[in-house]
C-alpha cells in the first residue's frame, strides 16, 4: 500500500517568503536609480524610464551600498513578507487544503478542470487579501524616490498598513484588488493546476 501524502500548504507561504528575500534586492534596484544629481539634489527616477543607462544593476548596487549602507538594499522587506504572507500563504491554503479534502474519498486523482477552478478560487482570493500588503510594498519602494516632504517614511509594513487605513480609508487599502485578484487567479492557475 502506497504511504499517503501529507501536504503542508504552509511550506509554499514560507518558501514564498524565503524568495522574497532572496529578490528583494533586485526589485528594489529594479524600482529606483540613485545618483541623478541635478542642482544638489539627488532625485531616484525609475530604471526602466531612463533615456540613457548610466548606471547597470551592479554599479547602482553598489552605489547604494556605498551612499546608504548594504541594508538599504532591503529597504521595505517587511512589506513584501507581509505581502507574501497573506497572499501565498492564502492561495496555497485554500488549493492544499480543499483539493486534499475533495481527493480524500476520492478513487482516483482530481480532475483537470477541478485543479483548474480550484486554483482560480485560491489565486483570486489570495490576490484580493493581498492587496493592501502589496500597496503599501509598492508605497515603501517608490519613497526613497519622491521628495522628502513627499515621502510617506512607513516604519514598517503594520505601520503602512495602520495609516493607510486611519489616513485614507479602508477602500484604499483595497484599491488595484480587482487587477491583483485576476492576477492572482492566473498564476496560480499556472503554478498549482498542472501539479
Amino acid at each position: 500500500m502506497a504511504e499517503k501524502r501529507v501536504s503542508r500548504w504552509y511550506f509554499g507561504g514560507l518558501a514564498s517568503c524565503g524568495a522574497a528575500c532572496c529578490t528583494h534586492p533586485l526589485d528594489l534596484l529594479k524600482v529606483v536609480k540613485c545618483g541623478t544629481n541635478i542642482a544638489n539634489k539627488v532625485f531616484k527616477v525609475h530604471l526602466q524610464t531612463q533615456q540613457e543607462v548610466k548606471l547597470r544593476m551592479t554599479g547602482m548596487a553598489l552605489h547604494v551600498i556605498r551612499n546608504d549602507g548594504f541594508l538599504a538594499l532591503y529597504s521595505g522587506l517587511s512589506a513584501s513578507l507581509c505581502r507574501q504572507m497573506t497572499y501565498s500563504l492564502t492561495r496555497f491554503a485554500i488549493y492544499e487544503t480543499v483539493r486534499d479534502h475533495l481527493v480524500q474519498g476520492a478513487q482516483g486523482p482530481m480532475p483537470f478542470y477541478q485543479k483548474v477552478l480550484l486554483a482560480a478560487i485560491g489565486g483570486f482570493t489570495g490576490g484580493f487579501v493581498g492587496t493592501p500588503a502589496d500597496l503599501v510594498n509598492v508605497r515603501m519602494q517608490n519613497d526613497m524616490k519622491l521628495p522628502l516632504h513627499l515621502r510617506r517614511n512607513y516604519s514598517h509594513a503594520l505601520n503602512g498598513l495602520y495609516r493607510v487605513l486611519h489616513e485614507e480609508g479602508i477602500k484604499k487599502l483595497f484599491s488595484g484588488a480587482t487587477m491583483a485578484s485576476s492576477r492572482g487567479a492566473l498564476v496560480t492557475v499556472g503554478q498549482l493546476s498542472c501539479t
